[in-house]
């Protein structure tokens, strides 16, 4: 039987996760377990972060679990049938593939187990409501902000995340309509999938620029758009070690320290933001609502908005920037 980690917040205690069909020990608060799709990224940890703020607050239990891979569809499932099996209140899920998870999400609805679906959409309405950005707009926001940067002329092209995840592939949807609306502006590749790693992500951006350069090792492209964290910091990673940052119009979306910096240093000319701390927030006070009888929104907009060299240091921008998610998670 696997063990696992859980963080009761207040209670700071930790129990075995296991399919035995009763609540943790002591709980006499809801319990709510929290299923991100993968741990290791700060967008997640953010998320972890808005989850414990609004449970310290609302004198709920959290359960933090779920897969170390952004692709491991199989542990994400398994994740959600155990803690069904355990008995929780209730479930805030963020789903890894908007098909396979909708199963298990259907599980635990009939199980009386409501789940609140944050950050991708789920395919079908089998749950109470979903909070997330609107990831469409999201994407049309990162087309416009790339095609202002370029004069609205161009050559450019895009990295996908991964084949399955709804969020990115509406940020992807959003970026290739809305750049239609830039005629001079010519789309040179828009399908290739870096991933659910760093790793992968850079070896796809590496596939994706070789054809695109020149005999003297510069860019036959002007701008380039990533729909994600690991996606963009992948590119990025690329664009520095083949001495290309900055020499390239690029917007990204989401935040880490590395894409903080390299923007600062001119290298990345916009970064999409999401809100994740208010959308860990949201998701487990949505819940906690729904759990005390009140009606609640079937879809709640956590928005976006863009991060610019010029706008990094405005104070509503440099929290989206730099999420204070250590403070909530004991890490600083």
């Amino acid at each position: 039987m696997h063990r696992r980690t859980l963080l009761i917040v207040g209670a700071l205690a930790a129990v075995g996760l296991c399919s035995c069909g009763k609540k943790p020990t002591g709980a006499d608060k809801p319990v709510i377990a929290v299923i991100p799709k993968g741990t290791t990224h700060i967008f997640w940890k953010s998320i972890h972060a808005g989850a414990v703020k609004a449970a310290t607050e609302l004198d709920v239990e959290i359960i933090w679990k779920g897969p170390l891979k952004e692709d491991d569809r199989e542990s994400q499932i398994t994740v959600v049938e155990n803690l069904i099996a355990r008995g929780v209140d209730g479930i805030v899920l963020a789903p890894l593939d908007d098909v396979a998870l909708r199963a298990p999400t259907s599980a635990a609805m009939r199980a009386g187990i409501p789940v609140v679906i944050i950050d991708s959409a789920l395919q079908g309405q089998d749950y109470v409501s979903f909070v997330a950005t609107d990831n469409y707009v999201g994407g049309q926001k990162g087309a416009r902000h790339l095609a202002q940067v370029l004069g609205g002329k161009g050559r450019v092209v895009m990295l996908r995340y991964q084949e399955g995840s709804a969020s990115t592939a509406n940020r992807e949807k959003g970026f290739l309509d809305a750049i239609k609306e830039f005629p001079d502006i010519e789309v040179v590749s828009a399908n290739q999938y870096g991933g659910a790693t760093t790793e992968s992500a850079m070896i796809a951006a590496e596939n994706l620029l070789a054809p695109l350069k020149k005999a003297d090792g510069t860019l036959q492209i002007d701008g380039i758009f990533c729909p994600n964290e690991s996606t963009a910091f992948a590119m990025l990673r690329v664009l520095q070690d083949q001495n290309l940052a900055g020499k390239v119009t690029y917007v990204g979306f989401d935040s880490s320290p590395m894409l903080v910096k390299a923007m600062r240093e001119g290298q990345i000319h916009g970064l999409v933001l999401q809100d994740p701390i208010n959308m860990g927030y949201l998701g487990v006070k949505t819940l906690v609502r729904h759990l005390n009888g009140e009606t609640v929104d079937r879809r709640i907009d956590t928005g976006s908005t863009v991060a610019t060299p010029e706008n990094m240091d405005n104070p509503e921008i440099e929290r989206l920037l730099n999420p204070d998610y250590k403070t909530y998670l004991g890490e600083g």
